[in-house]
């Protein structure tokens, strides 16, 4: 697919524009090899930003450019929303700013601690409890918080980056030191950064990056007729 640069109408006679590539103004991915073994295997075929996406625990000493973050807040942003209430909000520390870095790793738990503290750029994902005209619940909100953050991350893996969602934070301790309304509710720790060496991890921590991803099939998810059973296009 190419698109034509904007301008003006091509007077006849005249070569049209040049065209531009819309995968080369695409960001490209970092050079870095992947490890086959967190390289998805999809039962039917899927986009390639799917299969490369996974969460790493280890991460290299590499600084994430703010013209990266922007846009991966920017991704986040144009998420998909029940009754366009975009009930996500982000806190954001880089590890360049160590005060901010240690104040938000320290709404972390403990173990998540261990390994996310080498992540470049740390953020808390919270998602606001009630509707903003009617002040009635927001059933949708986690979801949203949820499909927000996860455009995020496929916009991190389309420019080489990694994202580790982790449910592990201290909610309490995120409302004391950040001042959270009670309307809103912090939910999940996100680690963003590059790929790093599995060598600096924890034994037990180590494994799980060296471990090959797997999922559950089709038919252990999507039913039809009755709960249970499988949809005739799982099988």
């Amino acid at each position: 697919m190419a698109i034509r640069e904007p301008g003006t109408l091509v007077p006849r006679g005249v070569c049209p524009p040049r065209l531009v590539s819309v995968e080369a103004r695409r960001p490209q991915p970092s050079a870095q090899a992947m490890n086959p073994l967190k390289k998805a295997d999809p039962g039917y075929p899927v986009q390639q930003l799917f299969l490369r996406r996974w969460s790493p625990y280890a991460f290299a000493d590499r600084p994430v450019s703010d013209e990266d973050l922007r846009s991966l807040f920017e991704a986040a942003r144009w998420s998909a929303s029940s009754h366009n209430e975009q009930p996500w909000r982000y806190l954001v520390a880089k590890k360049a700013n160590t005060a901010a870095f240690e104040q938000l790793l320290s709404c972390l738990t403990d173990g998540n601690r261990v390994w996310a503290r080498a992540a470049p750029v740390l953020a808390l994902g919270c998602t606001q409890l009630n509707c903003t005209l009617t002040g009635s619940p927001n059933v949708a909100a986690e979801h949203d918080l949820g499909l927000a953050s996860a455009t995020l991350v496929l916009e991190a893996t389309a420019r080489g980056l990694s994202v580790h969602q982790m449910i592990g934070i201290l909610p309490d301790k995120a409302r004391e030191v950040y001042g959270i309304p009670a309307n809103f509710r912090p939910l999940t720790g996100l680690a963003i950064g590059y790929v790093g060496d599995p060598g600096s991890l924890p034994e037990h921590l180590r494994v799980r990056d060296l471990t090959q991803r797997t999922r559950k099939p089709l038919s252990e998810f999507v039913f039809g007729g009755q709960w249970g059973l499988p949809a005739e296009l799982a099988n």
